[in-house]
Formats: C-alpha cells, sequence, structure tokens
C-alpha cells in the first residue's frame, strides 16, 4: 500500500515521503497514529501544493536575506562604548550589543547568534563582522565602535 507520511518515521522515512508499506502495517501502526495518510489523487495533489508553498516560502526568505545583505554593506554600525586610556575598552563589545544598535539605528532585526565575532573587540575603532542570514547568504556589517 502506498501511503504519504505525515511525521518522520524511524526507518522508514521522513515527513512527506511518499512510500510502499505492507497493508497491515499502515492500517494498525501508521494510520491510527497519524503518522501517514493514504496515497490518494486527493492526497497527491495536497502534497504538491505544500511542497510549492514551501519552495515559495524559501524563495521569499533568500530574497529578504539578499536584501539584508545589501542594507548592511551600505551602512555602518555605531556602538558606543566606554573606555579608558590608549583606546582600550572597559570589557568588550558583544554581538547582543551590535544587535541591538543595528536595531535601534536602521530598523534591521538580526538574531546576535546570527553575528559572528572571530575575534573579542576590546579597543575602538572601525571593523568589519560577518553575519550569516541564512542559506549561505552573509554579509558584513561595517561596525565603528566609539567613545561614550
Amino acid at each position: 500500500m502506498k501511503v504519504i507520511l505525515s511525521a518522520d518515521v524511524k526507518g522508514q522515512g521522513k515527513k512527506g515521503d511518499m512510500i510502499e508499506v505492507s497493508e497491515g502495517y499502515a492500517r494498525n501502526y501508521l494510520l491510527p497514529r497519524k503518522l501517514a495518510v493514504k496515497a490518494t489523487a486527493d492526497n497527491l495533489n495536497a502534497l504538491k501544493l505544500k511542497e510549492k508553498a514551501k519552495q515559495a516560502q524559501i524563495e521569499k526568505e533568500k530574497e529578504q536575506a539578499r536584501a539584508y545583505a545589501a542594507q548592511l554593506d551600505a551602512s555602518v554600525v555605531k556602538v558606543r562604548a566606554k573606555g579608558g586610556e590608549n583606546g582600550k575598552l572597559f570589557g568588550s563589545v558583544t554581538s547582543k550589543e551590535i544587535s541591538e544598535a543595528l536595531k535601534a539605528q536602521y530598523d534591521i532585526t538580526l538574531e546576535k547568534n546570527r553575528i559572528v565575532l572571530e575575534e573579542n573587540i576590546k579597543s575602538f575603532g572601525s571593523y568589519d563582522v560577518k553575519c550569516r542570514l541564512g542559506y549561505e547568504i552573509s554579509g558584513t556589517i561595517h561596525l565603528l565602535v566609539i567613545e561614550e
């Protein structure tokens, strides 16, 4: 019997896969637990529509990531920090502070875990910070650390 999986089933497949299983397994295990539905024409069409909608959503997210990357490259984010002598900071500038400054200055919401700091920023000056925007798209934040 052909069924379409509604959830991941160990040893059988992932959600959305159409698989061939024995009739007893489908009738006694998969169907009562709502892990699968019969592979009828209606269910196949519904599956195709869901896949098409998912692909459209992915394309929309990729386009938004590209727009964020272009917006980040064109902007300079200023972060104010307290510092001492010789241009050294008290503490360091964190990805959370960069994210908050980005939101305040340019209204770009970027989670702190997407910002990649290769080393701690412990002095005043300008830096180029990489950020992962998803779908193998990355951007560069031009950061300017100034004295408070």
